[in-house]
């Protein structure tokens, strides 16, 4: 997948960090807060390229990817709880949810942006990840924090490919292009952290 994007370096301390958006917004895509159970809806072409955002995250261990949602046009039709931002971030990288904030507001110059994900490549880390979650020693889960609205996801490669995978079946289950709502098939995140998808999307669970 082609996917357009926005990157920024803003510096916190003696520090350069490297956060990426999507280019055009995802306008048509509203994450509504866990309380007690977050639910990501979207049309087409917004789960899409969020799958593609997860699978460019899976692979980009010194990246934070940013995902503004709570200002489209879809998180004010929406119902459930608060509207908020996506962050993804892997376990290695150490973001602070406490530390977003000063570091969004460091957003201010872009250099556009393009990439290309591999399906192929993300598919096969989803099912290495699937395969290792049945072992004992298995300590890889998707977990969140709700933080200055927004909600922060952290993971290793195989979960982010997985939820990437999750991200893709809604979109080819749900409505096709224009404004059409994949609501009826949504991925959707427990308080609990655990990721969760209606009986339409492939689960990714916790191991």
């Amino acid at each position: 997948m082609r996917l357009t994007l926005r990157e920024f370096r803003p510096r916190t301390g003696p520090h350069e960090r490297r956060v990426v958006q999507p280019g055009p917004p995802l306008r048509h895509t509203s994450l509504r807060a866990p309380e007690p159970r977050g639910l990501l809806t979207g049309d087409h072409d917004g789960l899409n390229r969020l799958a593609g955002l997860f699978a460019f995250a899976a692979r980009s261990h010194h990246t934070i990817v940013h995902v503004p949602l709570r200002g489209t046009a879809a998180a004010h039709h929406a119902g459930g709880g608060e509207p908020v931002d996506l962050v993804l971030g892997h376990h290695s990288h150490g973001l602070r949810p406490s530390a977003w904030p000063e570091l969004r507001r460091g957003l201010v110059r872009d250099t556009p942006l393009t990439v290309r994900t591999d399906e192929a490549r993300t598919a096969r880390d989803a099912a290495d990840r699937e395969r290792r979650r049945h072992r004992a020693d298995c300590r890889e889960d998707l977990r969140h924090t709700t933080h200055a609205r927004t909600l922060f996801l952290t993971g290793s490669r195989g979960v982010f490919a997985d939820t990437a995978m999750s991200c893709a079946h809604a979109a080819g289950a749900g409505a096709r292009g224009g404004r059409g709502s994949s609501r009826a098939d949504p991925p959707s995140w427990t308080a609990s952290g655990a990721w969760r998808a209606s009986p339409a999307t492939r689960a990714a669970p916790r191991c």
